[in-house]
C-alpha cells in the first residue's frame, strides 16, 4: 500500500523589518501629527519608538542663553512626556533623547545610528520651493544624507 503523505505547513514567523524607529519632534502643531502617525505604525510594525528633540546651539552666545537653554530643555521633557503617554497608552515601548546641537539633520542621522534606529519618520512644513529656498529643509537635508528609510508626514 502506498504511504500518503501529508502537507506540513510551517508556521508563520513573522521577523520584523522595522524594530526602532527614529521620530523627530519640535513641540509645534506638527508634532502632534508625528506623534500619532508614528505610535500608530510602531503598533503595527511591533516596532520601538525613539523620540528626539534637537535643541539648536546658537552660533554667537546671548546674554540670557542660560535662562533659554533652561526654558529649550524644559520643553524638549514636556514634548517627550507627552510622546511617552501616547506610546504607554498603545503598548509602544519608548525612549526620549534631547541633545542641544549646531545642526539638526546630521544629530537626527546620528540619533539615528547611536540608537540602532532602522527607519525615521519625520513630518514636513511643506514651505514650498520658495520657503526651502529662504529657510532650508531640514527634512530635505535627512532625506539627502540618509540610509535609512524615511517616513514623511505632511
Amino acid at each position: 500500500m502506498p504511504q500518503v503523505s501529508r502537507a506540513v505547513h510551517p508556521q508563520e514567523v513573522v521577523v520584523p523589518l522595522y524594530k526602532r524607529i527614529l521620530v523627530p519632534v519640535d513641540g509645534s502643531a506638527r508634532t502632534h501629527r508625528a506623534i500619532h502617525v508614528s505610535v500608530e505604525l510602531a503598533q503595527q510594525l511591533h516596532a520601538e519608538l525613539v523620540g528626539f528633540v534637537a535643541g539648536p546651539v546658537r552660533a554667537t552666545p546671548r546674554a540670557n542663553e542660560a535662562d533659554d537653554d533652561v526654558l529649550t530643555a524644559r520643553r524638549a521633557r514636556s514634548v517627550l512626556a507627552r510622546f511617552e503617554r501616547a506610546a504607554q497608552a498603545e503598548g509602544v515601548p519608548f525612549e526620549g533623547v534631547y541633545v542641544r546641537v549646531p545642526l539638526v539633520p546630521r544629530a537626527i542621522l546620528a540619533a539615528a545610528e547611536s540608537h540602532r534606529c532602522d527607519m525615521i519618520v519625520m513630518v514636513t512644513r511643506g514651505r514650498g520651493a520658495f520657503g526651502e529656498f529662504l529657510f532650508g529643509s531640514q527634512t530635505k537635508a535627512v532625506l539627502a544624507a540618509s540610509r535609512l528609510p524615511l517616513l514623511v508626514l505632511h
